[in-house]
């Protein structure tokens, strides 16, 4: 039975798909909005291994490995096979770091980290032999550590499955370019070429596009974009059981079945809005990730993918009701772990709207500290 409240979601990235699908689920009339520009989720491919950061953020850390926790859940909701799924698979992560002294470091803050997250599974450091034993293109004189609950994510069906299961529970779906504006009624007013249409509640789940929505109204918003350029390759070996690999640096290997690998991605914070792809910054990152997989600078190139991040100025994200509006609902400056930290905040959004417990408390992730009222 539909819930009479009527629900906005303004984006359908990882959070605005993942909210739609638990709203939709339990009942609530849902409408999405998503013109499909730029978005970070569709272009991206993840690895969900936040035990492994060296981010000094501790609520940041927090997020992010309640998000890698939660991901087998979300998985079990979609009535997924989380062993044999195309969607995600824990294939375990190599990590290389520049010294042995430094890769040490990293086992000790991580086996200290699985004391409350046993999700990171078996940490092992790898010689170079045993790294090339997982991961045959690998070719490096370096040991590297490995934690076996390491996972992989493909943003693109990952948001389909979450929308089309949306779209199956009857929640609607507009392709149009959307607005909001505040009705004197209580209600919001969603706005696009072809109509307008109320909600009680909205919720903004746009990443790097916040301030296009908001800034009109008169708020304003600590939100950049950031572009990511992402390679996918493809070599003859099949690939579906190779772990992810995070080299020194940034430029990280997903190897997907079939053969398919995904290198990337680009942190680039002076091209706005551009989603151009740059042959040079690929051939760059390609050069990069051939320096441990030497193969690869041969490997056929099947596609390039580019997407655009939120980051805040302080690097953290943020969710919750702006203040001062009820039921308006907004998350953004996930930067380049909204695979990892979007469905758990796109849970808990659920929860606020639900009234429920939430699973970490909002006040970690203030909207207030990142989104304010101008005077007028």
């Amino acid at each position: 039975m539909t819930n009479k409240q009527s629900i906005a979601i303004i984006g359908a990235g990882i959070v605005g798909a993942t909210t739609a699908f638990y709203l939709s689920t339990a009942g609530y009339d849902v409408t999405i909005y998503d013109e499909g520009t730029g978005q970070a989720t569709s272009a991206a491919a993840g690895i969900i291994c936040p035990w492994l950061s060296q981010r000094r953020n501790k609520k940041w850390y927090q997020l992010a490995a309640t998000g890698a926790a939660f991901y087998p859940t979300l998985l079990r909701d979609l009535k997924e096979d989380s062993i044999h799924s195309d969607i995600y698979r824990q294939v375990g992560t190599i990590v290389f770091k520049k010294s042995p002294e430094l890769l040490s470091k990293l086992e000790k803050i991580a086996l200290k980290r699985r004391e409350l997250a046993p999700e990171i599974g078996e940490l092992t450091i790898l010689s170079p032999d045993e790294v090339k034993a997982k991961l045959p293109l690998l070719v490096s004189n370096q040991s590297a550590l490995f934690a076996s609950g390491g996972a992989r994510v493909d943003g693109s069906l990952l948001t389909k499955k979450l929308m089309d299961t949306a779209v199956s529970n009857g929640a609607t779906v507009s392709n149009k370019k959307a607005q909001l504006l505040f009705s004197t009624n209580g209600t919001y007013t969603v706005s696009t070429s072809e109509k307008n249409q109320e909600f009680s509640t909205v919720i903004l789940a746009v990443g790097a596009w916040l301030p296009e929505i908001l800034e009109p109204l008169g708020f304003s918003v600590d939100i950049r974009p950031q572009k990511g350029q992402l390679i996918y390759l493809e070599v003859e070996e099949e690939t579906k059981d190779w772990p992810v690999v995070m080299p020194d640096g940034e430029k990280d290997m997903i190897p997907f079945p079939n053969g398919r690998i995904a290198v990337g991605a680009t942190h680039e914070n002076d091209e706005g809005y551009d989603l151009a792809i740059d042959k040079e910054k690929l051939a760059a990152m390609l050069a990069d990730v051939a320096s441990v997989a030497p193969s690869l600078a041969t490997a056929t190139i099947k596609e390039a993918r580019v997407g655009t991040r939120a980051y805040t100025s302080d690097f953290a994200p943020f969710f919750g009701e702006i203040p001062g509006y009820p039921n308006l609902y907004v998350a953004s400056g996930l930067g380049s772990s909204g695979l990892t930290s979007g469905p758990i905040i796109a849970r808990i959004l659920t929860q606020l709207i639900m009234n429920e417990p939430t699973d970490l408390p909002v006040s970690d992730y203030p909207v207030a500290s990142y989104i304010q009222k101008l005077s007028i």
